[in-house]
């Protein structure tokens, strides 16, 4: 299956976005975590603004606490949390996502499996990644490897944070996420 080419729309102005990079692990520190750096980097390379970038244990409380900060931080659009959405014990950064989201985008997960399934075969069926919103804020929690990082980002995430991208897009529905 061939990728859909993106579109962008060069009569719209690229529009920065803020985003925070959380990366959930017992072991790492921001020196040596690849993940996190890794979505930085190409976070900033695409013109967005890194809000923020923190570590937090692998602890459902502690993850929804740090997740709730961001939905209430007004400088913070989107949080990307890198690690703890396998299967072990240990990984549990779906259920404190889902503690938090108002509603889940489940075509995230869908389709940045169906992209890692190209990659990584079957072993694809471990990852729990997943996307949703709360508070007018973005969530989305991939896995903890610096190539589910590029993944994610270059193959789905800058294409639906970039205003421009056509036929539609998250960032444009930004303003409308808190209406009721």
């Amino acid at each position: 299956m061939s990728k859909p080419a993106t579109r962008i729309d060069e009569s719209k102005p690229f529009q920065a976005i803020r985003i925070a990079v959380l990366t959930v692990s017992d072991t790492r520190s921001l020196e040596d975590d690849k993940s996190g750096r890794t979505l930085a980097e190409m976070i900033a390379a695409d013109g967005h603004a890194v809000a923020r970038r923190e570590i937090v244990k692998d602890d459902v409380a502690a993850i929804a606490a740090r997740l709730r900060a961001y939905i209430q931080d007004p400088e913070i659009d989107v949080a990307i949390s890198t690690g703890g959405t396998g299967v072990t014990g240990r990984d549990t950064t779906p259920e404190a996502f889902k503690q938090v989201m108002e509603k889940e985008i489940e075509g995230f997960g869908e389709l940045f499996r169906m992209l890692s399934f190209a990659k990584i075969g079957t072993s694809t069926i471990q990852s729990r990644a997943l996307g949703g919103v709360a508070g007018g804020t973005y969530l989305f929690a991939l896995p903890g490897s610096p190539s589910a990082c590029r993944d994610a980002w270059q193959d789905i995430l800058c294409h639906q944070l970039d205003i421009r991208t056509r036929p539609c897009n998250l960032a444009e529905l930004m303003p409308r996420l808190t209406e009721t």
